[in-house]
């Protein structure tokens, strides 16, 4: 097994004469002839630009990131990517950790960091079960609100944030994460306390507080069939009531043999004919085994101690591996392609594999390989393939 060491620069540059469009010095499937070295062209792709005539390019940012102008990493997402998403700066625990306290610095600097590199921005997320403070659901006492209570304190969240940046943010993720696996309602405390129709409450008031916004549900799994319908089934009764939603991210928290991408096809095409507009959020490909007791997804509730036999590549990526990321993301790509009329963005979660969420979970420590961009913050090879 060769193992790539981004410190074994003569290996890399070794293979890039030889093989040309994928890393590795093997052909292989999805390898093509090119006049000149693969990193140099490679290094020519500008993300945004690749894909200018299928669909807007975006990542998340994170607080750290946006709060020092001069990241490289930021500078590095502003040259690749048209679309930006907060990573935590605008959830409920961030932005509004206690009662009539909020907290806009980080917010208002992506605002401005966007606006001046003319990058859309998509506020995330107004109303999710997890990341909202106790506080939200409780009175002074430490007892829960009733329905009345409660809405009133989604309608002040929504409307003081979403209000703040009615002109300036493009879309807002209204609801996040509110379906259960078979597709029905998660039992949260919105639902328990506000009942079923909590999610069009929200999307009533982010009308309200934000009219020319785009405004959509976000979810994970969301190529099964079951949580598909579910989701549909919540498109159709907002759109039956009046009620505003422009389109669905799909969560793309992917691996190298999870989903079926036919699957995932599938729904973007139930979708679209629902008539709403697809987004692609929170894409990664983890490359890394995931503990085969717990269920793949984005439940950021798992957390399991280190073991080695969960972090094989801390030294490098071995080239077949590489190779099967680099397939795995133009089988992936072909289908966004495929469908681009429907598809709006594609947004990675993450600029580059130096600071991707995919090292910290679901146990901290690993070393994984999920996005187009590299440790070193370079495109990975096989970028020009996809």
């Amino acid at each position: 097994m060769k193992i790539i060491n981004k410190f074994n620069k003569s290996l890399i540059a070794g293979c890039a004469t030889v093989v040309l469009a994928l890393s590795g010095c093997n052909s292989g499937q999805g390898v093509t002839q090119q006049t000149k070295p693969e990193a140099t062209l490679t290094q020519d792709i500008i993300l945004k630009n690749q894909f200018a005539e299928n669909f807007k390019m975006g990542t998340a940012i994170s607080k750290s990131q946006v709060l020092n102008p001069t990241d490289p990493e930021l500078l590095l997402a502003a040259k690749h990517f048209n679309t930006f998403t907060p990573e935590n700066s605008m959830k409920w625990e961030s932005v509004n950790p206690l009662p009539n306290e909020y907290q806009f610095d980080v917010a208002d600097a992506l605002v401005n960091f966007a606006k001046n590199n003319n990058q859309q921005l998509v506020g995330h997320t107004l109303v999710w079960h997890s990341q909202t403070p106790d506080w939200v659901f409780e009175d002074d006492a430490g007892n829960p609100l009733n329905r009345e209570q409660l809405l009133k304190v989604m309608e002040t969240h929504i409307k003081t944030v979403a209000g703040r940046y009615a002109d300036q943010i493009f879309a807002w993720d209204v609801v996040n994460e509110a379906l259960n696996e078979d597709g029905s309602l998660r039992e949260s405390k919105w639902q328990q306390i506000i009942g079923d129709d909590f999610i069009e409450q929200a999307f009533i008031y982010a009308q309200q507080a934000a009219p020319n916004a785009k405004l959509y549900y976000n979810d994970y799994n969301m190529f099964k069939p079951e949580k598909r319908a579910g989701a549909i089934a919540l498109i159709k009764r907002l759109k039956q009531k009046g009620i505003q939603i422009d389109g669905v991210g799909m969560q793309a928290h992917y691996s190298l043999d999870y989903p079926d991408f036919n699957e995932v096809e599938d729904s973007i095409v139930a979708f679209a004919a629902a008539g709403v507009d697809v987004m692609v959020t929170e894409l990664d490909i983890s490359v890394l085994p995931f503990p085969e007791n717990l269920a793949a997804g984005a439940d950021v509730s798992l957390d399991v101690a280190l073991q080695q036999q969960y972090n094989p590549y801390a030294a490098g990526l071995p080239i077949e591996v590489e190779q099967q990321l680099a397939s795995r993301y133009q089988n992936l790509f072909a289908i966004y392609k495929k469908h681009s009329e429907s598809i709006g963005r594609v947004t990675f979660w993450g600029v580059s594999d130096k600071q991707t969420w995919r090292n910290g979970w679901p146990m901290e420590g690993r070393t994984d390989y999920p996005l187009l961009i590299d440790r070193d913050m370079k495109l990975k090879a096989f970028v020009n393939s996809l």
